[in-house]
């Protein structure tokens, strides 16, 4: 259903109070959101997703009043949710008892965000609760970022697909963590360290892959594709495809295609802000070329293309 349409977003407004599934969109990429106060609806989101119980989700509010319901929010967090919310920033923080355990996978802190997209927005206000949502795909899949992503898996396995369009941003929030001594990055996405440490000055990187993750993301192997990728080095010649095999190549800007079977530019002035928002289509598209391998050329690591580089290793693990 259209996410402008009015009627569209009551009725996703109801299945969530309902304790159902609605996909809506955000400015990152789009969620699969249930009820975040009720352990019923949350389940689901795991059941549908087959991810496991021990990856947590975030809980997605309206505003900073909201946010202060689930979330215990030290009085550095100020100036993060002025300068970012609306926005791709996630803060984790204690939670309250309003969230239920199966939401922060039993640990003692909620990962907590105000999205930037209208139709969410709408959404969230209209259901009058906290959303739970992580990306609706498949777990470990590549993450969606156009409604038709989600329609391909979950048509039959969510209540409703609210059509928002392309997601601006294209990869996920990034999470930051305040419970330690110093702000710590635990997931990059769209916010850059740059963006962070101009507000904050140095904080700490804990987005190292992790078997027990404080936030979603972190484990080892995730936003992948079926067919195999591999990340080449800048300095050495394509990985050629032998007699017979179909390589497809995934490039920041435009190179001589060679003998591959699919190519998929990320941005033709190599523009990092475009190439994220169209990462994880790209992928998509190459999984759907038949091809025997992927490859990919690492694009450089500033601004976003730290993140960029986060999901292309995590995919190629």
């Amino acid at each position: 259903m259209n996410a402008d349409d009015p009627l569209a977003i009551k009725e996703a407004a109801e299945i969530i109070r309902a304790g159902g599934l609605v996909a809506f969109p955000t400015e990152t990429v789009y969620g699969l959101g249930a009820d975040a106060c009720n352990p019923l609806a949350a389940a689901r989101i795991f059941e549908v997703k087959q991810r496991p119980s021990l990856d947590p989700l975030i809980a997605h509010v309206a505003d900073r009043e909201s946010a202060a319901r689930f979330g215990n929010f030290p009085k550095s967090a100020d100036v993060l949710m002025r300068k970012f919310w609306p926005g791709p920033l996630t803060l984790v923080v204690p939670k309250t008892d309003l969230i239920p355990p199966i939401v922060t996978a039993g640990l003692e802190t909620v990962a907590i965000r105000v999205p930037a997209h209208p139709a969410a927005l709408n959404l969230i206000r209209a259901a009058g609760v906290a959303i739970a949502a992580p990306s609706a795909n498949q777990f470990g899949y590549v993450s969606p970022t156009e409604a038709r992503h989600v329609a391909d898996q979950f048509c039959d396995k969510v209540d409703l697909i609210l059509d928002g369009g392309r997601c601006a941003v294209g990869v996920e929030s990034t999470i930051l963590s305040l419970v330690g001594p110093r702000p710590a990055i635990l997931r990059f996405g769209g916010v850059t360290v740059e963006e962070l440490t101009a507000v904050l000055g140095a904080v700490e990187n804990l987005t190292a892959p992790s078997k027990r993750p404080n936030a979603p993301g972190q484990l080892t192997r995730h936003y992948a594709t079926r067919t195999r990728l591999q990340i080449l080095d800048e300095h050495q010649k394509e990985a050629m495809p032998l007699k017979g095999e179909r390589v497809g190549l995934l490039t920041l800007f435009p190179r001589n295609p060679g003998p591959f079977a699919a190519v998929e530019v990320l941005s033709p002035t190599g523009n990092l802000r475009e190439a994220a928002a169209n990462l994880f289509s790209a992928l998509r598209r190459l999984d759907d070329a038949g091809c025997d391998r992927l490859v990919a050329y690492p694009v450089p690591e500033s601004g976003l293309g730290v993140a960029i580089m986060d999901r292309l290793r995590r995919c190629s693990a």
